[in-house]
C-alpha cells in the first residue's frame, strides 16, 4: 500500500553510506550507531542504488508494462483492461489502482497545462468521460483526487477539505460501480483521515470494508494509520488494533505482521535507544512479522511490505544474518515503507542495506554463506 507515498512529496536524505536511519515525525533522518565500515552490497549480486525501483515494493510486470503503454499512447484502455482482470477481493487490486492514480498525478504535476500544451494525465479525464460507468477508472479517479488532496493542498485548508469531500463523493460512486469492490472504501479511509471522520463514522466504514475483505492488509494498514492520528494519545489502542488483527489472522495472511507496522507508527513517541531494539514489543512484532511473511502465499503482493519494515527493525537489532535474508527477497525494488518517507528511497535502503552487509561479514558471513 506504500505506493500512493512513494509518489508524493518526501523529505530530504543524505546519501552517505555509513550511518543508520532513523524514523521521526518529519520522516527519515541519519544517526551514528557505530557499526562497522560498510562492505560492498555488489558482492551479492544486489542491484545497484541507481537501478532500484521506488515505484512500488515488489514486482508487478504486467502493471509496469501497462503504465508504459497508457502513458506512452496516453489511452485509458489498457490500464481499464489490466484492473478488468484484477480480483478486486485481494490486495493486487488496491496497488494497482494507486499506481495508476499516482501516475496521473505525477504527471499533472511534472505538466500542469497552459494555453499551447494540455496537462499531464490527460488520459485519466479521458477515461472517465468515455467510460463512465468503468468500475477501474471510478477507481482510479477516486485515489487520484485523495493524493491531489495530500501533495498539493496543506491540511486544514479550504482547498484541502474542498478535494477531499470531491474525493468522498467519487468513493461513493466508484462503490456503486462495484457493490462487492472493497476499494472505494479503503481509499475512503484516506479520506476519513483527513476530514476527520467521528468515531462512529469511521466505524460504519471500517465495517464496510472488513464485508468484503475481512482480511486485507492494505486496508488494516490504512486504519491503523487512521487510529494513529486521530486516537489522540493511544499507543496501546493502536497496539490493540494490530493485536487482535493478528489473533484473528487464519494462516497465510500478512496480518500477522500488523503489530510491527503499529510499532512502525510510534517510533517518534519511544526512546529509540539501543534497549528499545532489543526490547519484548520489538521482538515479538519481529517474530509476528517473520511468520506472517514465511507463511503468506509466495504471490501476495504484500509480503514484500512486510519485507521492507522487518530490514529496517532487524538492522536497527544489530540482526544481521536475518536482515540479510530480508534483503535477498526484496532487492531491486524500495518502493515500501519506511524509505518512501526519504526524499531519496532508494539511497535510504541502500544505507540499510550496506549496513546490514557490513555486519553480516563482521560477523562471519560472506556471500558463499547467505542462500538466494
Amino acid at each position: 500500500m506504500e505506493i500512493l507515498w512513494v509518489l508524493m512529496a518526501l523529505l530530504m536524505l543524505g546519501a552517505a553510506l555509513s550511518p543508520f536511519l532513523r524514523r521521526s515525525r518529519g520522516g527519515i533522518r541519519l544517526t551514528s550507531p557505530g557499526a562497522p565500515d560498510a562492505a560492498d552490497p555488489a558482492n551479492y549480486g544486489f542491484a545497484l542504488q541507481e537501478e532500484l525501483d521506488i515505484r512500488m515494493p515488489g514486482p508487478d510486470q504486467d502493471l509496469l508494462d501497462v503504465l508504459d503503454v497508457v502513458q506512452g499512447t496516453q489511452s485509458w484502455k489498457a490500464a481499464s483492461q489490466l484492473l478488468a482482470g484484477t480480483p478486486p477481493e485481494g490486495e493486487l487490486r488496491w496497488q494497482r489502482v494507486q499506481a495508476f492514480a499516482g501516475a496521473a498525478s505525477l504527471e499533472l504535476a511534472q505538466r500542469p497545462g497552459g494555453v499551447s500544451e494540455a496537462p499531464g494525465g490527460q488520459w485519466l479525464r479521458v477515461w472517465r468521460a468515455e467510460a463512465p460507468k468503468d468500475a477501474g477508472g471510478a477507481a482510479v479517479h477516486a485515489e487520484f483526487l485523495v493524493q491531489q488532496a495530500f501533495r498539493t493542498a496543506v491540511p486544514g485548508t479550504d482547498e484541502h477539505r474542498i478535494i477531499l469531500e470531491e474525493a468522498k463523493a467519487a468513493c461513493a460512486e466508484a462503490a456503486l460501480l462495484a457493490p462487492g469492490d472493497p476499494v472505494p472504501y479503503i481509499i475512503e479511509l484516506a479520506v476519513a483521515r483527513g476530514l476527520g471522520y467521528q468515531r462512529a463514522e469511521f466505524d460504519q466504514l471500517w465495517l464496510k470494508i472488513l464485508d468484503r475483505a475481512p482480511q486485507h492488509m492494505g486496508a488494516h494498514l490504512a486504519a491503523l494509520h487512521y487510529s494513529t492520528e486521530k486516537w489522540h494519545g493511544s499507543r496501546e489502542q493502536s497496539y490493540e488494533f494490530a493485536e487482535a488483527a493478528a489473533a484473528r489472522a487464519p494462516q497465510g495472511s500478512l496480518l500477522a505482521a500488523l503489530p510491527l507496522f503499529a510499532v512502525y507508527d510510534h517510533l517518534p513517541e519511544v526512546q529509540t535507544v539501543n534497549s528499545f531494539w532489543q526490547s519484548e514489543v520489538v521482538r515479538h512484532a519481529i517474530e509476528g512479522a517473520q511468520f506472517a511473511v514465511q507463511s503468506a502465499r509466495p504471490e501476495d503482493p504484500m509480503a514484500a511490505h512486510a519485507r521492507h519494515l522487518l530490514v529496517f527493525f532487524l538492522v536497527r537489532s544489530e540482526r544481521w544474518g536475518e536482515a540479510m535474508h530480508q534483503i535477498v527477497a526484496v532487492d531491486g525494488h524500495v518502493g515500501a515503507l519506511p524509505w518512501t518517507q526519504s526524499q531519496d528511497p532508494a539511497a535510504a535502503y541502500a544505507v540499510f542495506r550496506a549496513m546490514a552487509v557490513a555486519g553480516y561479514e563482521a560477523n562471519g558471513g560472506n556471500p558463499a554463506t547467505l542462500p538466494h
